[in-house]
Parts: C-alpha cells; sequence; structure tokens
C-alpha cells in the first residue's frame, strides 16, 4: 500500500468530524492570510503555541470544545512546529492555505489527520513519520548485514517512499519547497541509519574492529546541502547533520583520540575536532549555533574534568563568541562546577505531601541518600522507575531512595502516589521545573547521590549506577 493511500485510508474517517469543527475556514482562501484550525480530544493543556523554527509566532487558548484558531495575515512560507503540552508535530503553510486537524492526546502522531487546502503535503508529512516509527525495531533487527546487503534494505525501503512521493506530485500540485521537505521527510532519516551503521554494526556482530566499508557506502553525502536554511529546525536533517559531523570526528581522530573498542577515551580531543569541523564546513549562522550547541551540551554532560571543562569551554567561545545559546551553555557549564563532588547540595526547593516547604540539602540525612526524579506526564517512565526504585531498595538497604516529582500539579501528583501506595515520606515535588532542571542538570534516569547535605555522585545513573 503506498503512502497516499495510507494516509488517505487515516483521513476519511474525520471528514464529517472536521466538516463540523468549522467548515466556514475550509472555503477557497485566495488571499496570503494562513487559517489553522483544530480539536484536541483529551487536551493536555489549555493552550496549542505555534512555531515557526525555535520562535514562536502565536499561541490559542482552547474554547469550550476544545478547539483552536490560528490566523496568520502574513507568514514566511515553509515548515512550522505547533506544540500542545508535551506533544509536538510538524506542520507546512504556504501562503493561502486553511488546514483543519483533529487529532486525540491518547495517540498523538497516530490521530493526526488533516483537512483543507495544504492538506496533501501535510498528510504526506505526518505518515512519513509514523511509517519512519514503525520501521525503526526492524532497522535495528539488519544492522547486523554486511554493508552491501544493509544499504540494500535501505535502499528499498527509501524507495518505496520516493514512489509515493511521485504518486502524490502525479495528483495533486506541490510547489517547490513543499517537494524539498517531503524528499528531506524521506532521505535523512534513512541517511541517519548510514550513519550509524559502522558502530551499530560493530556492537550487532561483536567484531573487534569497524568493518570495511564499500568505497559508494556514503555516495549520497555528495549530494547533500549543509547549509540548508529551510531544513534547519527539521529534526530528520538537524539529526543526521549531527550524526555525520559526529562520524567525522570519530574517523578522522581516531588515533589521537584514543578510540578503544569503539570508546573514545579522550573527550576533548574529540569534542574540539567537531568544534573545528563546524566551524570549516557550516557557514549558516542558526544552524552553526544549534550544532554548536549539541556539541557544547555532549560534551560536558560527559563529566570530564574541570580543568579540560575549562579548556573546552574557551576553545568553545572563540568558535562561537555570538552564539544565540551562549547564556544556556555558560549556566550549565557553571551548574556543572557547583555540583562536583564534596560540594554542598545547591539550593533547590520541595515540597512535601503535607505542603511543608524545604530544600533539597535538608532531606539529605547521614543515611545516603538517593535522589531519583519522575514527571507526572511521563506515565511508562514513572511506572518503570517506581518498580525499578522498589527492586533497588530492597537491594541496597544502605540508601534512602527519595522522588523529586516535577511538572505535575499537587493534586495529580498526590493521586498517583496513592494509588502506587508509595511512601509519602520519601516523596516531595519541586514546583520550579527551569530552575530544578537547570541547577541539577536533570535527566531522565538521572540520580543524585547525597549525604548530610554534601554531594556526593551528582552524575548517578538510576538503572546502571547500583
Amino acid at each position: 500500500m503506498n503512502i497516499v493511500v495510507l494516509y488517505m485510508a487515516k483521513f476519511l474517517p474525520y471528514l464529517c468530524v472536521l466538516f463540523l469543527i468549522g467548515c466556514s475556514s475550509v472555503n477557497q482562501n485566495s488571499s496570503s492570510t494562513v487559517y489553522f484550525t483544530g480539536e484536541i480530544v483529551n487536551p493536555t493543556s489549555d493552550y496549542v503555541v505555534l512555531y515557526k523554527d525555535d520562535v514562536v509566532v502565536d499561541s490559542s487558548k482552547l474554547d469550550s470544545q476544545n478547539r483552536f484558531h490560528f490566523k496568520l495575515d502574513t507568514i514566511n512560507e515553509g515548515l512550522y512546529h505547533f506544540y500542545h503540552d508535551p506533544e509536538l508535530q510538524y506542520i507546512f503553510f504556504e501562503k493561502g492555505d486553511s488546514i483543519l486537524t483533529r487529532l486525540n492526546t491518547v495517540d498523538f502522531d497516530e490521530s493526526l489527520a488533516f483537512s483543507g487546502k495544504g492538506e496533501e503535503i501535510n498528510n504526506f508529512l505526518a505518515d512519513i513519520f509514523l511509517t519512519h516509527e514503525r520501521e525503526e525495531s526492524f532497522i535495528h533487527s539488519i544492522f547486523k548485514l554486511e554493508p552491501k546487503d544493509f544499504s540494500k534494505k535501505i535502499d528499498s525501503l527509501r524507495n518505496q517512499k520516493i514512489i509515493g512521493l511521485q504518486d502524490l506530485q502525479a495528483n495533486t500540485i506541490l510547489s517547490e519547497n513543499a517537494i524539498e521537505i517531503a524528499q528531506a521527510s524521506i532521505d535523512y532519516n534513512y541517511y541517519i541509519y548510514k550513519e550509524k551503521y559502522p558502530y551499530y554494526h560493530k556492537r550487532k556482530s561483536v567484531e573487534k574492529i569497524f568493518h570495511k566499508l564499500p568505497e559508494e557506502f556514503y555516495a549520497y553525502r555528495k549530494n547533500l546541502s549543509f547549509n540548508n536554511k529551510n531544513l534547519t529546525y527539521y529534526r530528520p536533517y538537524y539529526n543526521y547533520m549531527k550524526y555525520h559531523y559526529g562520524n567525522l570526528s570519530f574517523t578522522d581522530c581516531s588515533h589521537k583520540c584514543a578510540i578503544e573498542d569503539g570508546i573514545v577515551k579522550n573527550n576533548l580531543h574529540f569534542y574540539q575536532h567537531k568544534l573545528k569541523l563546524i566551524d570549516s564546513c557550516v557557514k549558516y549562522k542558526n544552524l552553526r549555533d544549534n550544532l554548536f550547541r549539541n556539541v557544547a551540551v555532549d560534551y560536558l554532560l560527559k563529566q570530564d574534568t574541570e580543568k579540560n571543562n575549562d579548556i573546552f569551554i574557551a576553545q568553545f567561545h572563540e568558535f562561537s563568541a555570538n552564539n544565540k545559546h551562549l547564556k544556556e551553555i555558560n549556566g550549565l557549564y557553571e551548574n556543572i562546577k557547583k555540583i562536583q563532588p564534596n560540594n554542598e547540595i545547591p539550593d533547590v526547593a520541595v515540597y512535601s505531601t503535607e505542603g511543608k516547604r524545604l530544600q533539597l540539602k535538608d532531606i539529605s540525612g547521614s543515611k545516603k541518600t538517593v535522589f531519583y526524579f519522575w514527571s507526572g506526564t511521563q506515565k511508562k517512565h514513572f511506572e518503570n522507575i517506581t518498580k525499578h526504585v522498589s527492586n533497588l531498595s530492597d537491594k541496597h538497604p544502605e540508601y534512602t531512595f527519595v522522588g523529586i516529582n516535577v511538572k505535575t500539579d499537587s493534586k495529580r501528583w498526590i493521586d498517583m502516589i496513592e494509588a502506587k501506595g508509595l511512601d509519602k515520606t520519601t516523596q516531595y515535588r519541586a514546583t520550579d521545573y527551569n530552575s530544578i532542571t537547570n541547577t541539577l542538570i536533570l535527566n531522565p534516569n538521572k540520580a543524585i547521590i547525597a549525604e548530610d547535605g554534601i554531594i556526593v555522585d551528582a552524575f548517578a545513573n538510576l538503572y546502571t549506577s547500583f
């Protein structure tokens, strides 16, 4: 079944509902104004926020029937994305578009369907996204194949999508910009897998050295644009750039970086090399800034020595002195310095289930305390982490495990604790998500080990450190 048939099959059941949402909006719009309206079933937020690149264009509060509405009198044509906390999805706008959508947050991506002027390209992009998600486990299963066989499989999957795009072009008129984003939605996901192949193949095949690749394995690279401003904020393109420059750095500096068994032993040199490559190859500022930011965040979170961190940050400033993310990177650098071992836990306010306000350091007693973090917006993570902590508590009675909740309102937090039967004396809630995230450098599986309010290890992993 080709991609056009797939998205039509998904779209047809919603026709009547979409018509009722606001048929007046889908009248042929001959002006340059863009209308974007829709309905959200089971909303998880009161707003839908529309972005162009990383800039908020507008926001719309859901009405009593959970509908939103955007009217854009002037636009820069191209790729946008809309955000309904905690989900986001891309949408492509051209002048005169009138687009309706309906989605259910229970199955956000799967339920997404578009109708109206501009529907064709947007339904195509949505279904390409879902198709790539469905293929992911299969592709991971074929990394063990020899390079030529792997390439044949990948090329075959890509060609199926190309045929779908050709069918779409035969049945509707697409602009050059629309064709470019449609082609990019196909190409870059598969090119990422090609960049990943040497490392995943080595791991899957348990080979001691990297497999020698055919000369034509990366032939697609010569046709790529590495400064495409239209794609800078499109995740497949951006992710490809990250893997590509990581791949080149790994290959080009393998001796100086002392790479052993596929692991970089000299992180500083490796990440310095990535900075140099990006500096020499990427000229478009937004893409440069974003890639430099990615390198800096990735390096600083690797937990190198304080001396090496100082060397790296100096070189980062040299290459990207006017980076728009400079404040964020400098803040990360300073915060990492503050949570090194033997430092006092920084001031972070949390609340007990009884509503008492405390500092995080006040909770850590003479017995070693392990702080772990969870959110009510990630139910699966909550299920997994509470089960894992229960096992760890039995296995390691020398530790007290304390849960810190983020991004959840008080009532829902209490309800989740009670539903799971968690010990309320070891559960706390932080109300300032940005502050705790930036101060403690949070990630989903992070754990902080402390004793008497003093940090033992602020970069432990709940699944690998115990």
